[in-house]
């Protein structure tokens, strides 16, 4: 019912820009964290430097497993940071902390955008599992020649669109991080050169792409599923 020819056609662009926004990510965090900062300083040493420059000394400073999983949680107001980050003084390194630091720094200014987005989660959360039951429920009762059965796929769209919405307010959120990362790693020095700050931008620029093509993606998940709760009105007509 859900895999057929036109679900194949929304989502194979989706799944080709993922793939390669997942290469290029990898890519150009490969090539900058193999340049070491003239700074020379760790993505750790760079945290605890930024933390004080911005006056966050409530942050914890800790480490986490896996390869780029680096993100601060603003439940404990703790900085984590993995070990590929945290041990390294490359450009990427840089960047990757700078960058979860400005989250730091939205969640202490109580950022619009950031706080908009934190009370999204329980509702895209709920939205997102009731979403596909409400479809398939719909879809049912919609092939066994009940009317409402349109009516109550519809209902699932809906809710299924919260996640469309929150990877849009996802944006403004990245994209703010990322500009106070660069100015930080530039007010600090711990970035110097033209070279340094291409780095910086290249790797901050390859991973807000992936936020975009996650918009995307919803995008097009969700305007399959208007598709396809569409054609049930068509048929009946």
């Amino acid at each position: 019912m859900f895999l057929s020819i036109d679900y194949l056609v929304y989502m194979i662009p989706a799944f080709l820009l993922m793939a390669l926004t997942s290469w290029y990510v990898k890519a150009a965090y490969s090539r900058w964290s193999r340049v070491a900062a003239r700074s020379r300083m760790t993505g750790y040493e760079a945290a605890q430097r930024l933390v004080a420059r911005t006056g966050l000394y409530g942050i914890q400073i800790q480490g986490v497993s896996g390869n780029l999983s680096d993100h601060y949680d603003p439940r404990s107001k703790t900085l984590r940071l993995s070990r590929g980050v945290a041990e390294s003084p490359s450009v990427a390194a840089l960047a990757i902390t700078a960058h979860e630091l400005g989250h730091a720094m939205q969640d202490e200014e109580g950022y619009l955008p950031l706080r908009f987005r934190a009370a999204l989660v329980p509702m895209v959360n709920i939205g997102s599992n009731l979403g596909w039951i409400l479809i398939m429920v719909g879809l049912f009762l919609s092939y066994s020649g009940m009317a409402f059965g349109a009516d109550v796929a519809w209902l699932g769209v809906a809710a299924f669109a919260g996640g469309a919405f929150f990877a849009l307010t996802t944006l403004p959120v990245e994209f703010n991080a990322s500009r106070r990362a660069r100015q930080l790693l530039a007010d600090t020095g711990l970035i110097q050169g033209e070279d340094e700050q291409r780095g910086v931008n290249t790797v901050l620029n390859a991973a807000a792409l992936t936020y975009v093509a996650g918009l995307v993606t919803a995008i097009l998940q969700l305007l399959y599923y208007v598709s396809l709760v569409g054609g049930l009105g068509r048929r009946r007509n």
